[in-house]
């Protein structure tokens, strides 16, 4: 059970971290019940997307081709279901656990670590894609895919484009939407029925750790302190929580 001293200490580095508030607009918009389904379809996109990027960034830089494989396999029953309509609550479950060892490249410069953080991240992430679905199942919410919202993609725009830069700047950006995704739970808990609020508190343990797992990670690859890159994004990523955004997310900004 996490308790409001626990809450408290998970969110006060990522008020440190994050350069803004989520705006009480968005607080507004996201508590009316007209808009808990594309909130709760929003965020079991968002834990799909989470993963898959965690397992494009290892089968991408760290990975043997056999892993490969295995990395494609495991999320092939969630893209089926997100992107094919093929499936349903009850074949996902217990799908969240890889079946076999995933092993770094005999060349690569990148540590067992970025494996070990980015595998246990994406079996979190999976477990609460099926959460979420199952939250949805109790309300008779349909899955239907949605667009995905400007967050992720106005902040990857701004990536360098030459290694190891492009891959550090990747684990900031996953470093901002954790610590975001963990923020705006914590601030929307209170402001729901109380199994969806239960389940946002008991997320941010998890997210909390994602962010410093990314973070860490950056600055193990980076030959350079990534102090001032980590404040480039934060200005970026504040920018698009704060300005107006013509669609509602769960990581959209200020309702236009």
């Amino acid at each position: 059970m996490i308790t409001q001293d626990n809450i408290q200490q998970l969110l006060t580095p990522i008020s440190h971290f994050l350069q803004c508030e989520t705006p009480d607009s968005w607080i507004t918009q996201a508590k009316k019940p007209e808009n808990l389904r594309v909130l709760l379809l929003d965020h079991l996109l968002c834990e799909l997307k989470a993963g898959q990027s965690a397992m494009y960034l290892i089968r991408k830089y760290a990975v043997d081709q056999a892993s490969q494989h295995s990395l494609l396999d495991w999320f092939k029953p969630y893209e089926d279901f997100a992107y094919r309509g093929i499936g349903s609550l009850e074949t996902l479950k217990g799908k969240s656990q890889i079946s076999k060892s995933i092993m770094a490249k005999s060349n690569s410069p990148y540590s067992q670590d970025l494996i070990d953080k980015m595998v246990l991240l994406i079996k979190e992430e999976l477990h609460h894609f099926y959460q979420v679905l199952e939250i949805m199942d109790t309300r008779n919410i349909a899955y239907e895919s949605i667009p995905a919202s400007r967050y992720a993609k106005g902040m990857l725009s701004h990536m360098k484009t030459y290694e190891p830069a492009t891959l550090i700047d990747k684990l900031i950006v996953g470093a901002y939407i954790e610590a975001r995704s963990c923020e705006r739970f914590a601030k929307l808990a209170p402001h729901l029925d109380d199994d969806i609020a239960k389940f946002y508190v008991s997320l941010l343990r998890s997210e909390a750790r994602h962010y410093q797992d990314y973070l860490s990670l950056a600055q193990q690859i980076s030959p350079d302190d990534i102090s001032d890159r980590v404040a480039y994004f934060g200005r970026v990523e504040a920018d698009l929580i704060t300005t107006p955004d013509s669609e509602f997310k769960f990581h959209s900004g200020v309702p236009a």
